[in-house]
């Protein structure tokens, strides 16, 4: 009997999160965007996010790339893991994560997934983002976040009303940029802050205060070139924190 994924091979979706370079530009927008989300306080609250706040990052990225490979049974399996793990928090609190916040995090994941590609790789077609805003709908849906776009068209009008309206700079924003730069150091901090300029939204560099302009251009340039020459490895567990170069370096499927 042959295997039914949840995300068919050949997808798009499994080309984007298929790359270790991807991901990588996806974590940096979502490091930035969580930062600065109106609801960051609930990722607070159980103390992991501040404790470590990459290894938070990367768990969400890391649930997001698991599904996106997996058959369809063990797909659905992760996706109600993680409704009951914020279903938990929430009874702890006892209050409710607001709907916004967890289509925010739809919604970031589908925006950078397509930003950080096309970076790194070539423009997306309609079709192809309209295919990826898809795959996150599905999830979105089985987890009963209500309120979700049904088309890539209008996710893009929710998506710039959730930028405007969701997102301020707090002393949360601070001190979660103050634990990326104590866990990364000074040189790979640099690094994440001038990817994330090339993938966040305007409105999320403004709120950030990120200068305009980044020297990466050219430096991305390189690393495609180094990419074609295997060399791509190299560089990339010379610019991870060495807890996660394993991890990282295993992404590229």
């Amino acid at each position: 009997m042959e295997t039914e994924y949840f995300v068919k091979e050949g997808s798009i979706v499994r080309e984007i999160w298929g790359s270790g370079d991807t991901i990588l530009f996806i974590f940096a927008g979502a490091a930035a965007e969580f930062a600065l989300n109106k609801a960051v306080d609930w990722l607070y609250f159980t103390g992991r996010l501040p404790a470590d706040p990459l290894g938070r990052l990367f768990s969400t990225v890391g649930y997001a790339r698991t599904i996106v490979f997996a058959d369809q049974a063990t797909a659905l399996r992760a996706i109600d893991s993680i409704a009951s793990i914020h279903s938990a928090v929430e009874t702890k609190r006892g209050a409710s994560i607001p709907d916004w916040a967890y289509r925010d995090v739809l919604f970031m994941l589908v925006g950078y997934s397509i930003s950080a590609f096309e970076l790194l790789h070539r423009k997306l077609s309609a079709a192809e983002k309209q295919e990826a805003f898809d795959v996150f709908l599905r999830i979105g849906t089985r987890m009963g976040i209500p309120g979700l776009p049904t088309t890539f068209t209008e996710y893009e009008t929710m998506r710039e009303s959730h930028l405007q309206e969701n997102l301020h700079r707090s002393e949360f924003t601070k001190d979660l940029f103050k634990q990326y730069k104590k866990h990364l150091g000074a040189v790979r901090f640099t690094i994440m802050v001038e990817s994330q300029k090339l993938v966040v939204p305007k409105v999320v560099a403004k709120l950030l205060r990120h200068r305009r302009g980044s020297v990466f251009p050219v430096v991305i340039s390189a690393y495609k070139f180094s990419r074609n020459i295997k060399a791509d490895r190299i560089l990339k567990s010379l610019i991870l924190p060495a807890r996660y170069k394993k991890e990282i370096l295993a992404l590229d499927r």
